[in-house]
């Protein structure tokens, strides 16, 4: 299997399964002379580590890391990069194989079983092996490495649709992130959300959602224009992780229903002699290149396949069959794709301002 890496300067790469007994991952192209303890990544870590609620998985995994390279004691006594690959470790505490052997020979529908299996002859089926969003663990690991790459970039990820549910953006308070389990913005819409998912709990089936991931503090001139465009890099990670059929850069979808005139981000000058967008309908990128806006990403996750209502499917003897799958799964893996969003905006942005300082000699 090759394409575990994203990234040109900025480079990540993921390895490990769902249930092998760790995941990793390695980091190309990280600057010298940056702080970085393990305390700095287990922050993010921790706001998607699984069994934190009922709303969640409940595979009990600390999600603890390791750095086993890359970086060194400066002449203050600070652990800093080195500039060296740095390679992150985190064990898999939690596995229960048993969990899945009914289904070892059984097609998931809308599960990645039957492709890997017809593209590799032979697949994990442990909880779906190096398809599960386990492995997102690394990418939220290699994210906060990233954030320290443009520590003038604030990224925040907010779940802005379960189902049908919608928030109410004339509610929006990024303060309320925080305070529930769903990294909702929206303080009103919890209620409504958390009912919705003990009822999918309940019935053993699950549900999908959105998230929308902003950057702001990203200065104007990143990203290159044709085949290096920032939106469209920003497309592709937030299309790599599990379960995600959908992106949107900043009006998105809706920009077929608007008008030239409601669509153009009209432009003056602030009194501070920069010029000032009065709109932001282009999602702070134009021309595949950061225009200094806020840069707003959406992106729509489906329902975890992982459920107890039986489906028709087959298994690899091309038998028809049913299938019910057991164990601990997310009825909402929207929830935990919060931060997994946040980490692929922060990786794509490092390598962007990487590069740009590579071919224009400045990061601004």
């Amino acid at each position: 299997m090759s394409h575990n890496s994203i990234g040109h300067l900025f480079r990540v790469t993921t390895w490990g399964e769902s249930h092998g007994p760790a995941i990793g991952c390695v980091i190309d192209g990280c600057p010298p002379g940056i702080p970085l303890v393990a305390d700095d990544i287990q922050a993010f870590l921790d706001k998607r580590r699984p069994g934190q609620s009922r709303f969640t998985t409940q595979r009990r995994e600390p999600d603890a890391v390791r750095i086993l390279s890359g970086v060194f004691a400066d002449d203050a006594g600070r652990q800093v990069t080195t500039g060296t690959p740095l390679c992150l470790l985190i064990d898999n505490v939690d596995q229960r194989a048993r969990d899945y052997a009914d289904i070892k020979d059984k097609f998931r529908p809308g599960h990645a079983d039957y492709t890997y299996w017809k593209k590799y002859a032979i697949r994990d089926y442990r909880g779906g092996g190096r398809a599960s969003a386990r492995e997102t663990a690394m990418r939220v690991a290699a994210g906060a490495v990233a954030r320290k790459v443009v520590p003038t970039v604030t990224i925040r990820g907010a779940l802005v649709q379960i189902g049908r549910h919608r928030i109410d953006r004339s509610r929006w308070n990024w303060a309320e992130v925080g305070n529930n389990p769903f990294f909702a913005p929206d303080p009103a819409i919890v209620d409504t959300w958390a009912s919705h998912l003990d009822d999918m709990r309940k019935s053993g089936s699950s549900v999908g959602a959105v998230i929308e991931v902003v950057a702001e503090g990203a200065p104007p001139g990143w990203g290159a224009p044709i085949y290096g465009k920032l939106d469209q890099d920003l497309a592709g990670a937030m299309m790599s992780i599990n379960a995600v059929k959908g992106v949107e850069i900043g009006a998105g979808m809706a920009a077929a229903e608007l008008t030239g005139e409601d669509n153009a981000d009209e432009i003056r000058m602030g009194n501070d002699g920069r010029p000032r967008f009065l709109s932001n309908s282009a999602g702070g990128i134009l021309g595949g290149i950061s225009t200094g806006q806020p840069i707003v990403v959406r992106f729509a996750v489906k329902p975890t396949s992982s459920i107890l209502t039986p489906r028709r499917t087959i298994d690899c003897f091309g038998n028809e069959t049913e299938i019910a799958t057991k164990g601990r799964h997310d009825p909402c893996v929207g929830i935990r794709a919060v931060p997994v969003g946040e980490a692929m905006m922060a990786i794509v942005l490092a390598d962007h301002f990487l590069r740009h300082r590579a071919q224009l000699g400045s990061g601004t």
